[in-house]
């Protein structure tokens, strides 16, 4: 990916994009608990339907480059820890819930398989 004709490191185009990627996907997946949620579940689930779509726009992309130079292992430990790098700010600041400790400590766990998928 050139941006500005600047050459972006394979990993930082997947983290790119498997951030945005997963932006939609938290909207998608947990927004209609506050913003749909006296409406019937079919037109919650057809409208994270639609936003997902735009996930998959990005996340499809986002696995193919990465695939180029990480394994599916990586690649998959990669998502989980921007998902929680998503997830924890969407939770506190747009579903207004407390942040817990808890967080934490799954992101050490994630820490721990990032250690053990990436070791050489």
């Amino acid at each position: 990916m050139n941006l500005l004709g600047l050459h972006i490191p394979v990993l930082w185009q997947t983290v790119i994009l498997l951030a945005l990627s997963n932006v939609f996907m938290t909207f998608a997946w947990y927004s209609h608990l506050k913003n749909l949620n006296d409406r019937p579940w079919w037109i919650a689930a057809l409208l994270s339907w639609g936003i997902a779509l735009f996930e998959y726009l990005l996340q499809v992309p986002a696995n193919r480059i990465g695939n180029t130079e990480l394994d599916l292992g990586q690649l998959k430990i990669l998502q989980e820890v921007i998902t929680l790098a998503v997830f924890v700010p969407f939770v506190v600041f747009y579903m207004n819930q407390p942040l817990k400790l808890d967080y934490l400590w799954a992101a050490l766990c994630i820490l721990g398989a990032v250690y053990f998928v990436f070791r050489t």
